[in-house]
C-alpha cells in the first residue's frame, strides 16, 4: 500500500503518525499505477451486451427477492417482460455471434477450450429453454430469480475466462475476421 494512502487512512481514524506531514485528504493525490484494460475490438460489441446483460441480471434477482417497487406478481411480470424483450433484441443475436463465429474460432485454436465452451453451450440452451416458461407466466419469482443468476455467472465465465483466451490466442487476420462477422450478425437483427 503506497505510503500516501496509509497515511490518509491513519489520519481519517484519528491516530496520526508524528512523521505525518501531509495535506488534508482532499489535497492528496494517488494515482493508480495499474494500466486501463481494454477488449479486443473484436469483443467489444459482446462486452457492451454483457454489460446490459450484467444490469439485467442483478434486477432480476433483485426483483425475485422484493428488493424493486413495483413488488410482488406485478413486478415479477414486468421483469419477465424486459428479460423477454432483451432475449429477442440482444441475447438471440449474441448467441449466434458467439455460436457461429467466437465459440468455433476458439476451439479451433485454444485446445482444451471444447470443455468451458460446452458449458457456455449448454447455459445458451437452458436460457433458450426457459423462455417459454417466462411467457407462460407460472412460478416467475424462481424462475427470475435463477435466470437472473445464470446469466450472471454466464457472462462472467465468458468476461474472466473466454475473452482472455481469446486475446491470448486469436492474432491478425483471424482477429479481423471474427470482428467482421461477430459485427455483421449483431447488426443484422437490429436493421
Amino acid at each position: 500500500m503506497p505510503s500516501g494512502l496509509t497515511r490518509l487512512v491513519s489520519r481519517r481514524y484519528g491516530r496520526r503518525e508524528s512523521s505525518d506531514r501531509i495535506q488534508p485528504p482532499f489535497q492528496i493525490l494517488i494515482s493508480d499505477p495499474s494500466p486501463i484494460f481494454m477488449r479486443h475490438a473484436s469483443l467489444v460489441p459482446l462486452s457492451h451486451d454483457h454489460h446490459q446483460g450484467l444490469a439485467l441480471a442483478l434486477r432480476c434477482r433483485k426483483q425475485s427477492l422484493g428488493q424493486i417497487k413495483p413488488m410482488g406478481a406485478e413486478g415479477l411480470r414486468e421483469r419477465a417482460k424486459e428479460f423477454l424483450t432483451f432475449y429477442a433484441s440482444n441475447l438471440i443475436p449474441h448467441f449466434r455471434a458467439e455460436e457461429e463465429v467466437l465459440f468455433p474460432l476458439l476451439r479451433s485454436v485454444v485446445p482444451g477450450s471444447e470443455e468451458m465452451i460446452d458449458e457456455l453451450m449448454r447455459d445458451h440452451a437452458r436460457i433458450r429453454q426457459a423462455i417459454p416458461q417466462i411467457e407462460g407466466g407460472t412460478g416467475l419469482a424462481k424462475l427470475i430469480f435463477d435466470l437472473g443468476d445464470l446469466l450472471e455467472r454466464h457472462i462472467r465465465k465468458e468476461e474472466r475466462e473466454l475473452f482472455p483466451l481469446f486475446e491470448q490466442h486469436v492474432e491478425g487476420a483471424k482477429a479481423e475476421t471474427a470482428r467482421v462477422e461477430i459485427k455483421r450478425i449483431l447488426q443484422s437483427v437490429s436493421a
